[in-house]
């Protein structure tokens, strides 16, 4: 299972990246370790602001690629109202592919909880 994310940095500006592990890379890019974003080291980040589960690794690398190529306005809208990603995407992707996860936490990475954590030995088989 992949995840694609969108951060929030300091500076109001939005990453985008792909992983396997949410948390672990949230921790990452929070610590600014040397495994973080090069430009999430320069740009501390705020907050997560949305993240969608894909399959596998073809399809979260699409995700993020197309993206990355929207105007922050669009990811803006984007993170308003999922909705948008169709409006944006439809042409480019096959936008029932990827669910958008619930999250829940308080500026706590640690102890975020991702959608249904039960199920993530069940989604993973």
């Amino acid at each position: 299972m992949y995840y694609v994310y969108m951060i929030r940095c300091s500076d109001e500006s939005l990453y985008t990246g792909i992983t396997t592990n949410l948390k672990r890379r949230l921790q990452e890019h929070l610590n600014q370790s040397p495994k973080a974003a090069k430009y999430t080291r320069s740009h501390p980040i705020k907050q997560l602001e949305a993240f969608w589960v894909c399959n596998n690794r073809k399809q979260a690398s699409q995700l993020e690629y197309w993206l990355k190529k929207l105007s922050k306005k669009q990811k803006e809208m984007i993170i308003e109202n999922n909705i948008n990603l169709k409006k944006y995407l439809n042409k480019q992707l096959r936008i029932e592919d990827y669910c958008r996860d619930i999250y829940a936490f308080d500026n706590d990475y640690d102890n975020m909880r991702i959608g249904d954590e039960k199920d993530d030995d069940k989604r993973s088989k």
